[in-house]
């Protein structure tokens, strides 16, 4: 089976979600995947429909690169399922925690770290790294 035709359905949800600048290209036996997602969500369903289709992702021959659409200074809602967001001197669960963001709370990004952490300012002025998981643009 190509590979395209073994994920059309996660290629047609990204058209769905509206990825931006979705690219899609098979080289050395790996499907390359790579655009921008306007939303933690859209973000979220597309990494939960590749679970479906290929579980704990173990056969490799996918490379899903999408990041979430957030500019600098853009405002970001915390999307954590009820509890606070720690905000961290570093980018890394190991980095002390210098604050916390409530769930629905609205933060402003400073910087997009990687895809994983994001640095942001709280109401309060408190700015450190977050996991970018947890954080929607408005």
């Amino acid at each position: 089976m190509a590979l395209q035709e073994k994920y059309a359905q996660l290629l047609t949800a990204a058209q769905t979600h509206g990825v931006e600048n979705l690219s899609v290209a098979e080289q050395n036996g790996v499907l390359h995947v790579s655009g921008t997602a306007k939303s933690t969500a859209d973000y979220d369903a597309l990494w939960a429909l590749y679970s479906q289709i290929d579980p704990n992702m173990a056969s490799g021959d996918l490379m899903m690169n999408i990041d979430i659409k957030a500019d600098t200074g853009a405002q970001l809602k915390v999307t954590t399922d009820s509890t606070s967001l720690n905000i961290r001197s570093t980018p890394t669960t190991d980095g002390e925690i210098v604050g916390k963001a409530a769930h629905d709370e609205v933060v402003t990004l400073v910087e997009k770290t990687d895809d994983s952490w994001w640095k942001v300012r709280t109401a309060q002025g408190e700015e450190g790294y977050a996991y970018a998981q947890y954080l929607s643009p408005m």
